[in-house]
């Protein structure tokens, strides 16, 4: 699990280093106005939550670091990229059937249940490529080449002829 997770979020990684700072932080693509770097901060502060709650055994999804720099400065996305890689091969040893408390706010105020450690993982890494995918959005208009083939694509996704003219 871990090791499908590192590759995917090196994606990341590889896109900040083909990337400029302006084009990291531009937000000027409607209809949502968010930048790559945005996307890249919000998917790195799910891993944060779990990183931050696996201690108590409580991860709560609403209390992310929401760090506006990270958002600006590719340097400063690769070190989180890096450092959440890191945390992620640290917790190799760990067993991922443990029991934790997940809450997040639904709109509606916030829930609680139980997840086991590698649920939260996997959906953490749904989630980085569901935003992949709207990065790829934002990297088309903006006339950037994607990383690779796969960047923003569920490895379940059939394989189509994605070439269209």
């Amino acid at each position: 699990m871990i090791d499908a997770i590192e590759k995917n979020l090196q994606r990341g990684i590889n896109l900040l280093n083909s990337i400029s700072n302006e084009q990291y932080s531009d937000a000027t693509l409607a209809p949502y106005y968010s930048s790559i770097g945005c996307h890249m901060r919000h998917i790195l502060d799910v891993f944060s939550c779990i990183f931050e709650g696996l201690d108590k055994s409580n991860v709560c999804l609403n209390k992310r670091n929401r760090n506006q720099l990270v958002e600006q400065q590719t340097n400063l996305g690769i070190e989180y990229f890096e450092n959440t890689i890191h945390q992620l091969k640290v917790l190799g040893a760990t067993d991922f059937s443990k029991t934790i408390i997940v809450s997040d706010d639904m709109g509606l105020g916030v829930e609680s249940v139980n997840y086991t450690l590698g649920a939260i993982l996997m959906q953490a890494h749904s989630h980085a490529i569901h935003h992949f995918a709207s990065v790829g959005y934002i990297i088309y208009h903006l006339g950037i080449e994607l990383p690779d083939a796969d960047f923003g694509f569920n490895p379940t996704t059939p394989k189509l002829n994605l070439q269209r003219k």
